[in-house]
């Protein structure tokens, strides 16, 4: 998908501060907390990488969509410092997900597919979810656009996960679980790049405007 919609990555929109933009962002909140807790969970007892992966995803949406809540309505400067923030965020996430698939490579056992599966079954659902009701901020500030984002990527890796435990169903190999849980790396360090790149050019608009 592209990262400038409609010429949109040159512009500078306001971010709304109305009270439906602070409900929709707490329930997505609180939504992906719940998921942190329960991935974890799973993901530990079931020895699943993308699971695991996914519930730090899960909890570093939830950090961010807080730290989303709190530059709501405050001013462009504010709201670029909150999205550099979160760009660095991404980029530590992706760090740390890479590090644990190369201590996993080390590891020969299979995760339990069935628990992969249900459990990635879950998280599209909530992140699904997230997207619809975050959809109206696609093309907003960076700061509003780093939730949509995140969102999106999340259930595009839900996907994955739910293709691996299948793949890991069929063949007992834990190779497809490493394999999803590189990519979500990779999904990390491509959102945080792209909010780093709008996020710049905001900074600079925020620069004149406050020499002007």
């Amino acid at each position: 998908m592209s990262e400038c919609c409609n010429d949109g990555c040159g512009k500078v929109r306001e971010a709304p501060a109305d009270p439906m933009v602070r409900r929709i962002l707490w329930i997505v909140l609180i939504a992906n907390a719940a998921m942190f807790a329960i991935e974890s969970w799973i993901g530990h007892a079931a020895g699943s990488l993308s699971l695991q992966a996914d519930a730090l995803d899960f909890g570093a949406d939830a950090a961010t969509y807080g730290i989303t809540l709190m530059a709501v309505g405050k001013s462009l400067a504010t709201r670029t410092r909150a999205a550099l923030f979160k760009s660095a965020a991404m980029l530590v996430m992706g760090v740390v997900i890479l590090a644990m698939a190369a201590a996993k490579a080390f590891s020969h056992v299979p995760p339990e597919a069935v628990p992969m599966g249900v459990v990635g079954v879950m998280a599209l659902a909530v992140n699904l979810g997230a997207v619809v009701l975050l959809l109206r901020f696609r093309e907003g500030d960076a700061n509003l656009r780093s939730v949509w984002l995140c969102s999106r990527n999340d259930a595009f890796g839900n996907l994955l996960v739910i293709g691996a435990a299948a793949v890991t169903a069929a063949t007992r190999s834990p190779w497809p679980d490493l394999a999803v849980g590189t990519i979500m790396c990779l999904l990390f360090v491509s959102g945080s790049a792209a909010i780093y790149r709008q996020a710049r050019r905001e900074s600079a608009v925020a620069h004149m405007e406050a020499n002007a």
